[in-house]
């Protein structure tokens, strides 16, 4: 059962630390715009930026890391990243990467992103039934993968001439990108998030996921009640509870748990919050509870956890 929490409102939330950029009260809802004459998005940004935050949208993302370090957050996953990080998120699923940058500091052209819908591959795989041997890399990236070695560095080649070429040279490259990934070996790509499953193949099940997970990164910081996404599914909640765990793997309340924990873990990194705050922020009334629940997901206290990150940046900065 979730335990109802408190909402607090945002302006009280997350007071920056020093050089940090502000940190949003949720995960974004990103709208991922059309562009005419294309099939997929490709764009460049800089860090920080108005797309460089915690969001979640229904397209799969591959996302280059050009230069900087950091730490990126991935469904429940955090870790560190650098310059040629390459990755790919699978739908709806909360990510971000953070820079630690001194005050006033900027990296240009930070970040290059591709961003596809599942629909589009789908429509795809009609046409050419030769993509259908992709599959398995759709499915592995349900949480989302980090590819290494030779397959990150020629995955971000494509990548980067995705956005430098039009019309079948275009798509030869999105294809060919496509090919890098699924082809990786097992040494070379790295799960994130693991504990998500996907895509789900019903298409009713897949809808009930999305809008709960739309529900549950909307209300973060507040109140999250199973009751509320079963019925906005039009189920009962034991009806919802059971298409949820079978589709997703995951109880509405472990998904719901991991989610606030990698929430904290970002605020905790990019804030001077005390403790009680950050617990507060994201939805626990009860600090002993908090502690005790990011513990158990990060293996170490907020204290501590706070306190390796900053050393951790700090070490990958310099190296």
């Amino acid at each position: 059962m979730i335990m109802d929490s408190v909402a607090v409102p945002a302006e009280s939330r997350a007071r920056a630390a020093p050089g940090a950029r502000s940190v949003p009260a949720r995960a974004v809802r990103e709208v991922v715009p059309a562009e005419p004459g294309r099939s997929a998005r490709w764009h460049v940004h800089d860090y920080p930026s108005p797309f460089a935050r915690w969001n979640h949208h229904p397209e799969y993302e591959v996302h280059l890391i050009r230069d900087g370090t950091g730490r990126y957050i991935v469904g429940d996953d955090i870790g560190l990243f650098s310059a040629g990080h390459l990755a790919l998120v699978g739908p709806h699923v909360p990510h971000d990467w953070i820079s630690d940058l001194e005050p006033g500091q900027r990296i240009p052209g930070r970040d290059v992103v591709f961003q596809f819908h599942g629909d589009w591959l789908r429509g795809c795989e009609q046409l050419l039934p030769e993509l259908l041997a992709l599959t398995p890399l759709w499915t592995a990236a349900a949480g989302g993968i980090e590819f290494l070695g030779r397959s990150a560095r020629i995955g971000a080649e494509q990548l980067e001439l995705i956005g430098s070429t039009s019309g079948a040279r275009r798509l030869q490259h999105i294809f060919a990108l496509f090919d890098v990934m699924a082809s990786a070996p097992e040494q070379e790509r790295r799960t994130l998030g693991g504990a998500w499953r996907g895509p789900v193949s019903d298409p009713a099940a897949a809808d009930v996921v999305s809008a709960a997970l739309t529900y549950v990164v909307d209300n973060l910081t507040g109140v999250v009640r199973l009751s509320t996404a079963a019925a906005r599914a039009g189920m009962s909640e034991s009806a919802f509870s059971r298409c949820f765990k079978r589709a997703t793997g995951m109880t509405f309340t472990d998904v719901v748990r991991k989610l606030r924990m990698a929430h904290a873990a970002k605020l905790l990194m990019q804030t001077a919050e005390p403790v009680a705050a950050v617990a507060t922020a994201v939805g626990y009334v009860n600090l002993s509870n908090f502690n005790r629940q990011f513990r158990a997901q990060h293996g170490m206290t907020p204290t501590c956890y706070r306190a390796t990150t900053r050393r951790d940046l700090t070490f990958v900065s310099s190296g």
